[in-house]
């Protein structure tokens, strides 16, 4: 029996099978009589089945239930346009396909589809673009990171940039793909920077400096085609020379460093020698200054005694002419290594320890400079002690006569 046979599932001529499937015909007519009963026309007939069509006797006369049905769908189809956005998060509604509002974080609600959509977009999610390399600094994607310097060498750069959403518009509709945009605009601004920079300069100390020009040139390169991006930062990874000239960077940053190592030891040995030859001349030139003050003050004096001494000469000439005589030889003698003895007293036996005498005189020469008593001027000598009181008594003797000629010739 065929599948479209209007006797299947039939037995008999009319009577139905309790074995076969049910009659989808009748499955309808209690449906529409259930929902009419319940709705529509419920009583409207007198308990009477609502009378059959002249067409074939199946029943479609159900305006209440399709009522309902449709109402259903309409609440739920309205119900679809109710949305959520999260904090952090924008909706964007579409009418149309065509921009039509920005909602805030919160319960919302816009005609549902096909009038209305909505694109809820993640503002204050934090992205990432990484520019050569993938996802680890060893997957390095040579095409990005071999950039040029100004002084022609070639370098290995890889680095990041971490971005956030400042427009939902513009980044929804001003650019296809604005992430990949983002990628490409890190990499043309850290070209144009590192092409205007030399080698060291971008390997070592300007590796901060240029970070925050490229961020800056990035910005205006994103604003300028309306991507609705923020960047917050640029991360430089890794920059190095190429992995076929690394042997000889080294060699040459040892050698750099090898010179400065030179320059300043250098540098501290000029700081140890400099001041102390500095030192050497201040104190020549204050001493050189101090003898010029010494020999000033004492001409200067000399001639100032020598003015009273002329004064003096002029009351009594022969006095000052002896005076002047007694000093002059009294500062000769005194240099001198010679003892004069006078042996007019007589002795059988005359010893003069002059070793021990000339000691004692030098002794006594310094002591009388700085005004204090000499120790070995009570030094006894026991074996001789007769020869020196006897030399002594002499030398006394010498002295007391000279005074007394001095004090005869006086006036």
């Amino acid at each position: 029996m065929a599948w479209n046979d209007p006797q299947w599932g039939n037995q008999g001529g009319g009577n139905k099978n309790p074995g076969g499937p049910p009659d989808l015909d009748e499955l309808w007519k209690n449906l529409n009589r259930r929902l009419n009963e319940l709705f529509g026309n419920k009583g409207g007939n007198n308990g009477n089945p609502p009378p059959s069509s002249a067409g074939g006797g199946r029943e479609f006369n159900i305006p209440g239930g399709a009522g309902l049905l449709i109402g259903l769908a309409a609440l739920v189809w309205l119900a679809s346009g109710t949305y959520i956005v999260d904090a952090g998060e924008r909706g964007v509604v579409l009418r149309f396909g065509k921009y039509a509002e920005t909602t805030m974080p919160g319960l919302h609600w816009h005609l549902p589809y096909p009038l209305e959509t909505v694109e809820v977009v993640n503002v204050e999610q934090v992205r990432t673009v990484e520019v050569g390399y993938h996802n680890n600094a060893k997957s390095k994607v040579l095409s990005e990171a071999l950039m040029l310097t100004d002084d022609e060498n070639i370098i290995d750069l890889q680095f990041s940039a971490q971005y956030t959403l400042k427009d939902p518009e513009d980044y929804l509709f001003s650019n296809r793909d604005p992430d990949e945009a983002v990628k490409q605009a890190a990499e043309t601004a850290m070209r144009e920077i590192v092409g205007k920079s030399k080698m060291d300069y971008v390997l070592y100390e300007g590796r901060a400096d240029i970070a925050v020009r490229a961020t800056k040139l990035m910005q205006e390169i994103l604003d300028r085609y309306k991507t609705g991006i923020a960047l917050s930062k640029l991360n430089m990874q890794n920059a190095q020379p190429p992995e076929q000239v690394q042997a000889a960077f080294d060699d040459a940053v040892k050698a750099g460093q090898d010179r400065e190592r030179l320059k300043s030891e250098g540098q501290a040995y000029a700081n140890d020698v400099i001041p102390k030859a500095r030192g050497v001349a201040a104190r020549l030139l204050e001493e050189a200054n101090g003898h010029k003050q010494r020999v000033v003050a004492q001409a200067e004096g000399d001639a100032s005694r020598f003015k009273q001494i002329l004064v003096e000469y002029g009351k009594a000439p022969q006095v000052t002419r002896e005076r002047l005589y007694q000093d002059t030889m009294q500062q000769v003698m005194s240099n001198t290594t010679k003892v004069l003895v006078d042996d007019k007293q007589g002795g059988n036996l005359l010893y003069l320890p002059l070793d021990k005498l000339m000691q004692m005189t030098q002794t006594g020469q310094s002591n009388a400079q700085t005004g204090q008593p000499s120790p070995d001027s009570q030094a006894s000598m026991p074996v001789e002690q007769p020869a020196q009181t006897q030399s002594s008594d002499g030398l006394f003797r010498s002295r007391e006569a000279f005074r007394n000629r001095e004090r005869e010739a006086r006036p």
